[in-house]
């Protein structure tokens, strides 16, 4: 099959891979129709990945068709037409019943449960794909949701939602997004569907604030946001939630929100050592909330949302291409070239 993997720093290649074998008897393999590129990937395609070596598939954003089904995978067919969600539990441990795969007992690292880190499970950005225990890691799509959208809904968006659902966004809430990728514009879409009155959007790039800005969020125009948002506010925020993983990301972020702000971090940071200020957040009873989100938690809403029209994931997608464009997609996806966004992969063209 054809297949994305990673060939070192800065390189993407696109080529030959074995076809996938049946992952055990409750198992699946899955024709994928699209694939996504995640910012995640970018750890990877910097030269900072999960394991070490390389010629391993890559990416862990996936929606297809079910091609081959093991006897004791229940609630699923052949012929299905599914979401992969990025990271794989147990579907046995009572966390991954729960939908809570985050936590699954028996698969403690991140780096064993999601697809394309090199580790357990293949990558995603590939023609077919692996999809151990499907039952609890495969999501039957309805015909109202179209490929984009649910690429969106394999990750961005869960996390997204995972992030605002932490932060409690209540009626009437002032939200401030710092980082306007796909995560950062489904936050804007989230907080406006819990209720937000308010979304300002934060991002260095023009392009992704003028996204932000369609979304209905108030683009914040200033080399100085923590100013210009308590100006605009009139004070401080009462949640900011941040799609970066930046320590000048974090840091802004508690300090644009007010006396009891809601802080809650979903972008990946890498930092042992964070200097967090804890004398602000004891005088502001700051909330901080940082995690990893289980998608199969937070799909059920999403997928009712989505299909109702309440919420738009195909919005965040800017760029299609054949996955036979993956070192160019990769490139330009990390350069923030050609206004890009979201990119969508054909992986049979």
């Amino acid at each position: 099959m054809k297949a994305l993997t990673y060939a070192g720093p800065q390189a993407i290649s696109f080529g030959e891979l074995d076809d996938p074998v049946l992952p055990g008897p409750d198992g699946a393999i899955v024709r994928v129709t699209a694939a996504g590129i995640c910012g995640s990937d970018l750890h990877i395609y910097a030269g900072h990945g999960f394991t070490p070596g390389t010629g391993y598939g890559v990416g862990h954003e996936a929606v297809g068709e079910i091609v081959e089904l093991g006897p004791q995978a229940n609630g699923l067919s052949v012929g299905d037409r599914v979401l992969v969600a990025a990271s794989a539990g147990c579907d046995r441990c009572g966390n991954c019943r729960a939908g809570v795969v985050a936590a699954c007992e028996r698969q403690p690292l991140p780096v064993d449960a999601c697809y394309g880190l090199g580790g357990s499970l293949p990558g995603a950005q590939a023609q077919l794909l692996a999809v151990p225990h499907a039952g609890g890691n495969l999501v039957r799509l309805p015909d109202a949701i179209g490929d984009e959208a649910a690429i969106v809904l394999t990750d961005n968006a869960p996390t997204a939602w995972y992030g605002a659902r932490r932060a409690r966004i209540a009626p009437g809430d002032t939200v401030v997004v710092i980082g306007l990728g796909p995560v950062g514009l489904m936050a804007v879409q989230s907080a406006f569907a819990m209720g937000a009155a308010r979304v300002l959007g934060v991002d260095l790039v023009a392009d992704r604030r003028a996204r932000a800005a369609e979304l209905g969020a108030e683009p914040v125009e200033s080399e100085d946001p923590k100013t210009a948002v308590r100006e605009m506010l009139g004070g401080g925020a009462d949640v900011a939630l941040e799609a970066v993983g930046a320590d000048a990301t974090i840091k802004l972020a508690t300090s644009v929100v007010g006396h009891r702000g809601r802080v809650s971090v979903v972008g990946v940071s890498q930092n042992r050592a964070y200097p967090f200020h804890m004398p602000l957040a004891q005088v502001k009873e700051l909330e901080f909330h940082i995690g990893l989100c289980s998608v199969q938690y937070e799909l059920p809403a999403l997928l009712k949302l989505t299909a109702a029209g309440r919420l738009r994931p195909e919005a965040v997608v800017s760029h299609r291409m054949p996955m036979s464009e993956g070192p160019d997609a990769y490139r330009m996806f990390a350069a923030r070239d050609d206004k890009v966004c979201k990119v969508v992969l054909d992986p049979w063209q």
